[in-house]
């Protein structure tokens, strides 16, 4: 392959909110390398995650492949490194992605050196997976921000240091290893942040002091308690813990920014930023008192779909290649990244026909771009789905509901459930049929989520036949937690 293929670098955020970008519109919050990247780029504003929690939507942007093809359906909370969670007999590490491709497989098939630093959360951490060569993980999906449970080499150790500086250290690092290699690469960058915990002990307090502890966030919603609220999760239901909470979370994204800054500055020393392809994206979205919730879809039970839980941030830039100080408002997914990725360097899809995504590089070409269906998109979790419309959102919850309907045109902030409204019937129908025949199009009955007891409390294995009769989810309570998700 010739050394001129464009590179790849790609930033995952764990629960970022669309909201939460400086670029966005929110003026509290201090991002000022990605919104550098915006101004340089294209900012999409109709971003979604397949799944609103973290292990399902990585899954899904590795792969391609919704929930109920890959068969993540929750956080995973067993079968990262052995033994990590007491009482749980089968606690060894589950490849969960075993025999699936994904898109990193492609490429490294294609001649590129593919590197991870960060985040993994699907399984087996310890063995580098998918294509990757470059293996500087963390060991579990969540953690404090120091003496953070990591993996180098194959060995398992505790890093002392802020893990946000850790991973964009070791994305350097990466770099600097391919430069005098002359070969293509992709690299990962998934962060831990902006992800609990946000207390000041767990972040610089130069940023939390400085920037955000006497910050009155107007940029986020004060609301009561939503009823589903789950009690495990972090909340500020009043103002001190409300400016806790944010103080921290908005902390831990500024920290985040400044390290991007760190990755690209490199890029540009070597004189490889307009040869490369930079990504930036959140696993799902967040909830920061929006709704009077804190948290993603987990942060409720049953599960939510609200668009601050699904809508992700996503900026894409290439100086000289992409088009600079675009927003586009197409309504794309996460589980469009595979065939995008792969039509960016000629790749050959594998898969092609086999998952729901489209190519969107006609759009980072500045080209016409042809919608798909009239601008749908969907998602689930475990047992709840939802199809969406720019003037409709509907929310199916097997087997029994609660159902929801929203018209977004005049109810952008989804306050009124119009599932009931006779005027809507028609509206109804027509997204219940639409969002059944898209699952039975695209589910594999062998790890379809509608009927499993995902309850936002962790997977502990494989799950359907492929578990071997294993309990997949966790259904105690007494641990319900998004700590980890």
């Amino acid at each position: 392959m010739g050394t001129d293929r464009p590179n790849i670098v790609f930033f995952l955020a764990d629960d970022q909110g669309a909201w939460a970008l400086g670029c966005a519109g929110n003026r509290e919050i201090r991002t000022p390398n990605l919104d550098r990247l915006a101004a340089e780029g294209i900012r999409f504003t109709n971003f979604f995650c397949a799944s609103p929690v973290c292990s399902p939507a990585r899954a899904s942007i590795l792969t391609g492949r919704i929930s109920s093809q890959h068969g993540i359906h929750d956080w995973i909370r067993a079968g990262n490194v052995p033994n990590e969670v007491p009482g749980v007999t089968h606690g060894r590490p589950v490849e969960y992605l075993r025999g699936m491709i994904g898109y990193t497989d492609v490429l490294a098939e294609n001649g590129y050196t593919c590197g991870l630093s960060g985040k993994w959360h699907l399984g087996d951490s310890l063995r580098p997976q998918k294509g990757f060569s470059f293996w500087n993980v963390h060991a579990r999906g969540g953690s404090g921000y120091y003496d953070a449970p990591m993996i180098r080499d194959g060995i398992a150790y505790t890093e002392p240091r802020y893990v946000t500086d850790v991973i964009a250290e070791n994305a350097v690092a990466f770099l600097r290893e391919q430069q005098a290699t002359g070969t293509p690469f992709y690299l990962s960058v998934h962060y831990t942040a902006p992800h609990s915990p946000w207390t000041p002990d767990q972040h610089p307090r130069r940023t939390y002091d400085e920037y955000y502890q006497r910050y009155p966030f107007n940029s986020t919603p004060f609301e009561p308690m939503h009823p589903w609220q789950i009690s495990s999760a972090p909340t500020g239901f009043d103002e001190l813990s409300r400016r806790r909470e944010l103080s921290g979370y908005y902390t831990a994204i500024t920290e985040m920014d400044r390290t991007i800054g760190d990755v690209i500055a490199e890029q540009e020393r070597q004189g490889i930023r307009q040869n490369t392809l930079v990504v930036f994206t959140s696993d799902n979205g967040m909830n920061m008192g929006h709704h009077g919730l804190y948290g993603k879809g987990n942060a409720t039970f049953p599960a939510n779909m609200f668009d601050t839980s699904v809508k992700v941030p996503m900026i894409v830039s290439c100086p000289g290649s992409v088009p600079s100080g675009v927003v586009c408002d197409e309504m794309l997914s996460h589980y469009d990244l595979l065939p995008t990725f792969l039509d960016y360097v000629n790749a050959e899809n594998p898969v092609a026909g086999e998952t729901p995504g489209v190519s969107f590089v006609p759009i980072l070409r500045g080209d016409e771009f042809a919608r798909r269906d009239a601008v749908v998109v969907f998602d689930e979790y475990g047992p709840t789905r939802m199809i969406r419309t720019k003037e409709w959102k509907y929310v199916h919850r097997y087997p029994y509901g609660p159902h929801e309907l929203y018209d977004l045109v005049s109810d952008p902030e989804e306050r009124d459930n119009v599932v009931e409204d006779a005027r809507c019937q028609n509206v109804l129908r027509d997204l219940r049929a639409r969002l059944s025949e898209w699952f039975v199009q695209w589910a594999d009955p062998a790890r379809d989520g509608s009927r499993e007891p995902v309850r936002g409390v962790g997977q502990h294995d494989l799950a359907g036949p492929a578990g071997a009769g294993v309990v997949a989810f966790n259904q105690d309570f007494r641990f319900l937690s998004t700590s980890h998700g």
